[in-house]
């Protein structure tokens, strides 16, 4: 980084290590008649895309098949069984304070972030009865995995003597640039097996955080577990603190970025289902929604992977063969579940406002809504009940629904006994199964931000980027990166990133990773 970059990291509170990159230089706004963009998907990557464009005077036309923008971070009404009405949604997000750019983007409507609170910790909770928790780790790599190591009771001191040192070395030092050549063909479930970690810490350190993908461990793959290790413990000195929206996403988030958008006069168009693309003729290209087809000088496609898989289908004649097969190519996550319950009566007053689990047939985290979010805790209040939310990823695609939400409320009265004599007011289940599977041996078949024509981009949490950035963070960032690759196009300056470093902290680690580490399946180093 250089001083003035370290300077700029020191006055907005990021890790003093934080990674600029910076767009080529530029003209700051379009000057003259100025081109114009569709921008095919309103969740986190769609909205990046089209406020850094129409920031820079580009006519954007936002499009988005469901009635709100958001995603897979949308909200929506729901009418309880009391008559009230509350918002339903996804489920849980923790905004960590590493997502620089996506703290970025929210910043546009909130500079200082005051629609976000902070959870004092991350517990994990495993079947067994063991339990570890973040709130005393230290926060500076890579004292933060040693000392989460040293503090966790799931690691005894033969486990420690027992791990394979070599196999575990590549996690010291991940390197965005190469850790898929060196990880992507084993499974986040193999590499952990070969590391020989203990079942119950391989439950809550590692798989907790490889079951953000929505995917089964057996079936993700391994640098992606790497690569999130090393964003959270080895990478950033911030990876360990996140914060929650104080209310539900459509008013935190999405209501206030849609009214600045419509104030830098881009179009928001929800309900909108783009049905193709095509070029056109005389330049651009044709999207069609609505039974109008309306022409662009350029595109942004920010869907999930049905969506893209979709669109690229009906449009015959975008990109290229090898292009086209790479997306036909991409997998959807198994499905999830999420059941949001309004309780009528409270949960114990120590209970954390998020717990992650382990060893569970099918519940993977706990949140208590009504400790954090001010509409959940508004009802608690009026009713002297609770709001809580469970998260089952990974499920099987021929699961009975109705078995699996009555599974995963017993699996609440083991975790929390005291909501077994609740009475659920009212409940609402959302079952998904849109999100982008990190497969063993993927990463070379998923697209980039750029596609075979300059003036087609893409976005979301399913490209490649070459940087360490996952999840929600990924979507804003190649959200940016589509945008500045446009404005490369006409000469204009795009948005500033900032990421975690795109390798190990520490250089005698990076040192032993580089003498000693061995990949599984890897041959072993010439000495």
């Amino acid at each position: 980084m250089t001083p003035q970059g370290d300077r700029y990291a020191r006055r907005h509170g990021r890790d003093r290590r934080a990674r600029v990159i910076r767009p080529r230089p530029g003209l700051r706004r379009i000057e003259g008649d100025p081109p114009s963009t569709a921008v095919i998907g309103g969740g986190i990557a769609g909205v990046a895309a089209a406020v850094a464009l129409a920031e820079r005077g580009v006519r954007v036309t936002l499009y988005e098949r469901e009635p709100r923008l958001g995603g897979r971070l949308a909200g929506w009404p729901v009418t309880l069984a009391d008559g009230g009405t509350a918002t339903m949604s996804r489920g849980f997000h923790a905004f960590f304070r590493q997502y620089y750019n996506l703290r970025g983007l929210l910043r546009r409507t909130d500079p200082g972030l005051e629609g976000l609170t902070a959870l004092p910790d991350y517990p994990l909770h495993h079947s067994s009865g063991l339990r570890d928790s973040f709130r005393h780790v230290p926060r500076t790599p890579p004292w933060s995995a040693l000392a989460f190591a040293a503090l966790s009771p799931t690691f005894s001191v033969g486990d420690l003597l027992s791990l394979n040192g070599p196999a575990a070395l590549p996690l010291l030092d991940v390197r965005t640039h190469s850790v898929h050549e060196q990880l992507d063909h084993v499974s986040a479930h193999d590499f952990l097996a070969a590391i020989r970690f203990p079942p119950a810490a391989r439950s809550l350190a590692f798989e907790v955080f490889s079951r953000s993908f929505f995917a089964d461990p057996r079936q993700l793959s391994a640098a992606e577990m790497a690569l999130m290790f090393h964003i959270y413990f080895l990478g950033s000195a911030e990876g360990l603190l996140f914060d929650v929206p104080r209310a539900p996403y459509p008013e935190a988030l999405w209501d206030p970025l849609a009214a600045y958008l419509t104030r830098l006069r881009a179009e928001v168009r929800t309900s909108a289902p783009v049905h193709g693309v095509r070029p056109d003729p005389s330049g651009g290209f044709r999207v069609a929604a609505d039974g109008l087809a309306r022409r662009y000088d350029t595109v942004v496609l920010a869907l999930d992977t049905g969506g893209l898989r979709a669109v690229v289908e009906a449009s015959p004649r975008l990109g290229d063969a090898a292009w086209r097969a790479r997306i036909a190519r991409l997998r959807t996550a198994p499905p999830f579940l999420v059941s949001r319950l309004w309780l009528d009566r409270p949960v114990d007053p120590g209970r954390p406002g998020f717990l992650g689990t382990g060893g569970y047939p099918s519940l993977d985290n706990i949140s208590v809504v009504s400790h954090w979010e001010g509409e959940a805790a508004r009802w608690a209040a009026r009713t002297g009940g609770s709001v809580v939310e469970l998260h089952a990823y990974a499920l099987s695609p021929h699961a009975a629904r109705g078995v699996e939400e009555e599974r995963l409320v017993k699996q609440l009265h083991q975790v929390f006994p005291e909501t077994g004599a609740a009475r659920i007011v009212s409940a609402c289940h959302e079952w998904r199964a849109d999100c982008p599977l990190f497969a063993v041996g993927g990463y070379a078949h998923r697209p980039t931000v750029r596609t075979p024509d300059p003036a087609v981009v893409v976005a979301g949490d399913l490209v490649r980027t070459g940087l360490p950035v996952a999840l929600m963070e990924r979507a804003a960032t190649s959200g940016f990166l589509a945008a500045n690759a446009l404005l490369e196009k006409w000469s204009v300056r795009g948005q500033t990133l900032w990421t975690v470093p795109d390798h190990g902290r520490s250089a005698l680690l990076r040192a032993l990773a580089r003498r000693f580490g061995r990949a599984p399946g890897a041959p072993a180093a010439q000495t």
